[in-house]
């Protein structure tokens, strides 16, 4: 892995497409996560105006710490970036107030919306900047598992890292120097108030799935670990196949219209 010529590759990737889309640069939603810190970071290199929203929802102490941290690290780092804090417990304590109980007692419900809220902010300021919301996903989340919220962080103009593993990523984001406590921390999508993990939630770690998502080998040689790894993996890209493939469309047979 050649950090060096993906760094550039990247970034040149970013500002091209960000001139010939005439935007002036890019906006992306800081977690406290690698992900974030990474995309973060090339958009910071890429030498375009970067706004860093930072969006905490009851957020935990040291996600918001993390965040935080690496957001004033690329501010010292880089001239061209900024950054704006939208504490948005307030409102989302305004959608709860307002839901029935039927939807508001559903966790994973009330977790998407909030991720959606942050969609909603990010391209608020993203079109008021003339930016680009750039997205922060990576290639099993988005393209093995599935492990993002449609509509949510899922929707964005552009996504740099999409064809890195989690790993990847890892090594990429040491490379560029992201802070060390986000570099340490265990991978979390910030959508819980008890900060559970996303090993907690999907049950297999990234390097896990990484192996899945590229095994075509014999299953019958497998151990016992790595069956129940298949299993998990292959029951995530099979029900979140609806997020990763373009939304269907009813044709209506050209005959109709005569």
């Amino acid at each position: 892995m050649n950090l060096s010529k993906i760094t550039n590759h990247i970034v040149k990737w970013l500002t091209d497409y960000c001139e010939k889309s005439n935007f002036d640069g890019f906006v992306v939603g800081v977690s406290g996560g690698i992900d974030s810190a990474l995309v973060s970071t090339l958009c910071s290199i890429a030498g375009k105006n970067v706004i860093l929203l930072n969006m905490p929802i009851r957020q935990t102490s040291s996600e918001y710490n993390r965040a935080i941290e690496q957001i004033e690290d690329l501010k010292f780092r880089f001239s061209n970036v900024k950054s704006i804090e939208m504490n948005l417990t307030t409102i989302f304590d305004q959608i709860e107030n307002n839901f029935p109980l039927e939807v508001i007692s559903n966790h994973l419900v009330m977790a998407n919306s909030r991720s959606r809220l942050r969609m909603l902010t990010l391209y608020a300021f993203g079109q008021t900047n003339n930016c680009l919301v750039v997205g922060t996903g990576n290639k099993v989340e988005d393209f093995g598992v599935g492990f993002y919220t449609k509509y949510g962080d899922g929707g964005v103009d552009i996504s740099p890292i999409a064809d890195l593993t989690k790993t990847q990523v890892r090594n990429l984001a040491r490379h560029l120097n992201v802070v060390e406590s986000i570099l340490a921390a265990k991978p979390t999508d910030g959508l819980f108030e008890d900060g559970r993990s996303d090993e907690d939630q999907i049950g297999a770690t990234y390097p896990e799935l990484e192996w899945a998502m590229d095994f075509l080998g014999d299953e019958d040689l497998l151990n016992e670990r790595q069956k129940e790894v298949l299993v998990i993996y292959r029951r995530l890209n099979r029900i979140n196949q609806h997020k990763m493939q373009p939304i269907p469309v009813c044709i209506i047979p050209k005959q109709f219209f005569n």
